[in-house]
This record gives C-alpha cells, sequence and structure tokens, in this order.
C-alpha cells in the first residue's frame, strides 16, 4: 500500500541545475532540508570551529604530504605564490604554509553567512579553481583526491564538537549537521566541475563542461573584484603584501601544533 506525500512533488528544470548556479543551490538546499535551523546552528557554532581551525589544517596537510600522489601538487609552481619552493615539501616548506594560509581563510569563510549567495558563489569558485581553469599556469587537481580531504575535514570537525565537555548533545548533533550539509554542497560544486552529466546545455567551447566562455578568473580569495578570504592575522587592514611576514611567522608556529582535538584541555582548550 502507497503512503500518501507529506508535500507536493516539486518540479525541478534539468538545465537550470547545470545552466544556473543558484537555481542548483536552491535545488541542494531543498533536497537537504538545509533551512534556518542550520544557519543558526552555523552562527553558534562558529566561535568553536574557529578553534579547531588550525589543528583542521595541519591534520589536512599532514595527510596530504603523506602520499607522493597528493605531495606532487605542491611541487609545481601553479598558484600566485612567489616565493622560494622545496623540491621534497614537508610541513614547514614556505608552499605549504603558503597554502595552509588558504585553508585557514577558507575553514573560516564556512562560518560565515550561508544566507548570501557570493558565499555559494565563492564554494563553486573553489570547485573551478581545482581543475585548472582560468589559470596562467594550470594544476588540474584529480577528483578522486578531493573528496577524502572533505571527509577529513568533516571527520575532524566531527571528533571534536562531539568531545566539546560543555556543549549540549542537542547543540552538537545541529552543528555537525549543518556543517556536514555545507560540506556536501562544497563537495557537488566539486563535482560540477569534473564530472560531464549535463553537457549537453554547455557551449561548443575548448575548455567544455561548465568552463565554457571561462578565459580567466580572478585570483584566490577574491570574487567579484572583492576579497572574500582575509587571513586572521590582517583582519586589522586590507591584507595582500603588508602583514604578509605576519602571516608567514604565525603559520611557521602553526606548523608546530599537533593535530590533537583544542577541546580535550592544554592550550587549545576552550575556557
Amino acid at each position: 500500500m502507497s503512503t500518501a506525500r507529506t508535500r507536493p512533488m516539486q518540479h525541478i528544470d534539468r538545465k537550470s541545475l547545470y545552466t544556473d548556479l543558484e537555481a542548483r543551490i536552491r535545488y541542494l538546499h531543498s533536497f537537504l532540508d538545509f533551512g534556518s535551523s542550520d544557519i543558526e546552528a552555523l552562527r553558534s557554532g562558529a566561535k568553536y570551529i574557529h578553534a579547531l581551525i588550525p589543528a583542521v589544517v595541519n591534520i589536512v596537510y599532514r595527510k596530504l604530504l603523506q602520499y607522493d600522489i597528493t605531495a606532487r601538487a605542491f611541487q609545481t609552481r601553479s598558484t600566485a605564490f612567489e616565493g622560494p619552493m622545496d623540491e621534497e615539501p614537508d610541513e614547514t616548506s614556505p608552499q605549504i604554509l603558503h597554502r595552509k594560509s588558504f585553508l585557514r581563510a577558507y575553514l573560516k569563510k564556512l562560518c560565515s553567512d550561508p544566507t548570501q549567495m557570493e558565499f555559494w558563489e565563492y564554494l563553486d569558485k573553489v570547485g573551478m579553481m581545482h581543475t585548472g581553469v582560468g589559470r596562467a599556469n594550470p594544476l588540474r587537481i584529480e577528483y578522486v583526491h578531493i573528496g577524502p580531504t572533505l571527509a577529513i575535514i568533516q571527520d575532524v570537525l566531527g571528533e571534536a564538537i562531539l568531545s566539546h565537555p560543555r556543549l549540549p548533545l542537542a547543540r552538537k548533533a545541529a552543528i555537525l549537521k549543518a556543517v556536514g550539509k555545507v560540506l556536501w554542497i562544497q563537495n557537488d560544486l566539486f563535482a560540477k566541475w569534473y564530472v560531464r552529466d549535463g553537457e549537453e546545455f554547455f557551449a561548443d567551447d575548448d575548455a567544455g563542461g561548465p568552463a565554457a566562455g571561462v578565459r580567466s578568473v580572478e585570483k584566490e580569495g577574491w570574487l567579484h573584484g572583492k576579497r572574500v578570504l582575509v587571513n586572521e592575522d590582517e583582519e586589522g587592514g586590507e591584507g595582500g603584501e603588508e602583514g604578509k611576514g605576519e602571516d608567514e611567522g604565525s603559520d611557521r608556529q602553526e606548523a608546530k601544533v599537533e593535530g590533537g582535538c583544542p577541546f580535550s584541555g592544554g592550550d587549545h582548550a576552550l575556557p
């Protein structure tokens, strides 16, 4: 015996999912029931996630440097980084410290305002940039490495939030659900640039897929001519070259931090 629907079936225009980012985001929000309770959970949980960022960054790069196939990406000059590069990078190599600063800023961006389309536009741009589209020195990161990296981030955040000694269980669950939904949408916005689904809607272009018509993109951390990623050391100003030395010093200090849970005690425990 069939069960009556509690809500009427919604119509989703297939073409819009591949040609209109806002329509795609609306669909994902609806499918995942991403709503006001998730937004509130992200806002209330932001301070706890911020406390975890240094540990998450160190764990992620320790993992990426554990395999030659993922470490290879850091042996290629493919970003705006113009400093010296170690041939065999480790966690204190200049190019790794540079990448860590971007991951810290990106994780902080995940704690910003998801009610703004700019939030999701930047997550989409992150997906695009990993395919090498629009870069002067293209570097394509194969998709097989993307999902596990996001899973590591989700795993570390999940374990740490669950171990918080004073957060009520219901609040922990709400934060983890909201973070999980955002990361899964980010995963989709990576996949969007890799898979060939919907290619019949794309223009005939050398780049192909959703990159049709893309010739160049703004540098990392920028969207629509505005800086959207700001490192913690740069919050007092506009960033850029100013404070570069302070950033590198902070990075080198963070490279020494063990990837433990800051809520389990020690110097990183919350008051």
